[in-house]
């Protein structure tokens, strides 16, 4: 689901005061400047192979710049250039002999020429740091499963005894060398081991239920596909219990050292889910799919990463490279419908859905992902429809199932179909009780209402003590303790929320609402015509425009019926 590149002082400095697309307005034949500040932007945008041709116009200018080299090679590693990559890695060798990067991808050139001498060397020389140790040593095992030798590789994997967090990678890389060199009883021991350390582990599930389908075993396989299915309906799994039910042999699941290479690269991108991790990620996932292997899964991992940077263009370029037979190819489609969506497309990201789900009415996740695109698109009487009829499917709901209650919610809310809202999001608490997104949004809709005050206060509370640093849900509380008539209080929140979301226009109406009642009405009308300034919803705008010319009417008492205990719901 990573790392910043190197920057100059200067450029730093610069970049500081211009904005991120002002510097894409340079002309690239301009200047050296002109064209690194253009390419830093870019690579700030995240738009790689954008920044690279910039910064390859600048290295023009100032050939041999180190800097610039670093940064042209990292920009192609990520954009999956692989000849300029590696081009490039020998030039930033020449400056930066220790380079991680550069070794990496120096030596998986010489491992796929099955050169693994000259590969290990590289290798070696990338471990320097933790994630540089567990890539050097897995990598250099699966180099000498290349040749052969497995007391060699399993030799190498016990230097990630110095790091307890390797233990998993040890343990399963260790099970699928085994393997590959046809040592069961030693694979299956690492087998056994890895699946009790991460049962829940995709690749651990579809490695060994292989290995077990392989050596006879098909029903052991067949419970192990089974468990995993309980808790991820996952097409993977699906696919292998199905073809070993109709008494398909499969395939090894490693069937070559790059293969296992490339295995040992997915498994160190998908454990890289942080943001500030995913540029690295980015940078494996490329290496992983220049080697070759079992690129489907490869390329639905690229289209994820892309996603989670905002890369919609990108993502949907790898989704579309999913082969058409793959048990990833609907999963692919669905997620190709989210980047459309995304990139404006919204027509055909919709009927790409709609015929997913028309082919196949029981696709949870395509109705569900149906639903949110209606809802993003505030068509929310088809979204209601869809999230209800992926309900339908749910036979016994379960904690992870809150989200299309609460969307469902959501939906029926914004439709004023308040009953209908009011169970939905109970629902989803019931089975979720600690989801501040839910706590807010069901005490600020009653908040709103001015029905069940007291309950919806103490909702709102909790989500703010779940997440004391957002704006909407600290704005709600304040707007909770405005409505019982506690003025103080409801100032003190809603100038924090401010503080959080100095832009957001219905938090500076509440603002402005607060201050009035405090007898601070210069300060009021302040947020007033700021909340104005920044765009609010027309009906919005009608009401703050009313409070700018006449103020607030006198306050309404709070009435007991407002402060009852809630409904239940049956």
């Amino acid at each position: 689901m990573m790392t910043a590149l190197l920057r100059t002082a200067l450029t730093s400095l610069l970049l500081a005061s211009i904005p991120a697309t002002a510097a894409l307005a340079y002309d690239p034949s301009a200047s050296v400047s002109g064209n690194y500040l253009a390419g830093r932007s870019a690579a700030k945008l995240r738009d790689n192979d954008m920044a690279s041709g910039y910064l390859s116009n600048a290295l023009k200018f100032d050939t041999g710049n180190p800097v610039l080299t670093e940064k042209i090679f990292l920009l192609e590693l990520s954009e999956g250039n692989m000849p300029r990559a590696e081009e490039f890695a020998t030039e930033v060798l020449k400056f930066n002999s220790q380079q991680r990067m550069a070794r990496i991808v120096l030596g998986l050139k010489d491992f796929k020429a099955r050169q693994y001498g000259a590969a290990r060397r590289n290798f070696e020389q990338s471990a320097y740091t933790p994630v540089g140790e567990l890539t050097s040593w897995l990598l250099t095992a699966w180099s000498h499963a290349g040749e052969g030798d497995l007391n060699p590789a399993l030799k190498t994997l016990d230097r990630l005894d110095s790091n307890e967090s390797f233990a998993n990678f040890k343990t399963f890389h260790e099970a699928l060398i085994a393997d590959y060199l046809g040592n069961a009883m030693r694979a299956e021991g690492a087998f056994k081991k890895a699946y009790e350390a991460a049962g829940n582990s995709l690749r651990i599930v579809q490695a060994y239920g292989n290995f077990l389908e392989r050596h006879g075993r098909a029903a052991e396989a067949h419970a192990l596909y089974r468990g995993y299915l309980e808790g991820d309906d996952n097409p993977l799994i699906q696919a292998a219990l199905e073809s070993s039910l109709k008494g398909r042999a499969p395939q090894p699941f490693i069937s070559s050292p790059a293969d296992g290479a490339a295995e040992a690269l997915f498994s160190l991108a998908t454990s890289m889910n942080g943001e500030q991790s995913i540029d690295v990620a980015l940078l494996y996932i490329q290496l992983g799919i220049s080697l070759g292997a079992d690129s489907d899964i490869m390329y639905t991992l690229l289209g994820d990463t892309y996603e989670s940077m905002k890369r919609y263009d990108k993502a949907l370029a790898a989704y579309l490279k999913v082969a058409a037979s793959s048990p990833l190819r609907v999963n692919a489609e669905v997620e190709e419908a989210v980047s459309l969506q995304q990139l404006g497309r919204k027509d055909e990201a919709l009927a790409k859905l709609r015929a997913i789900v028309a082919a196949d009415p029981k696709n949870y996740d395509a109705i569900v992902t149906l639903g949110n695109l209606y809802r993003a698109n505030e068509d929310f009487a088809n979204a209601a429809a869809s999230y209800d009829q992926a309900i339908a499917l749910i036979e016994k709901p379960g904690p992870s199932d809150w989200r299309v209650f609460y969307f469902d919610g959501i939906s029926h809310e914004r439709l004023k179909q308040w009953d209908a809202a009011e169970k939905q999001f109970r629902k989803a608490l019931e089975l979720s009780p600690n989801e501040p997104s839910v706590l807010n949004y069901l005490g600020y809709s009653m908040i709103e209402k001015k029905i069940n005050l007291q309950e919806a206060l103490e909702m709102v509370k909790k989500a703010v003590e779940l997440k004391p640093n957002d704006g909407y849900i600290t704005d709600s509380l304040g707007w909770a303790y405005y409505q019982l008539g506690d003025y103080e209080q409801a100032v003190a929140y809603c100038e924090k929320a401010v503080e959080l979301l100095p832009a957001d226009p219905t938090i500076a109406d509440h603002l402005g609402d607060a201050y009035w009642r405090v007898g601070r009405t210069l300060e009021a009308k302040f947020q007033w015509q700021h909340a104005k300034d920044n765009k609010p919803e027309p009906e919005d705008l009608r009401k703050i425009e009313e409070k700018l010319k006449n103020g607030l009417p006198p306050v309404e008492p709070v009435t007991p019926a407002q402060t009852a205990a809630p409904k239940t719901n049956g």
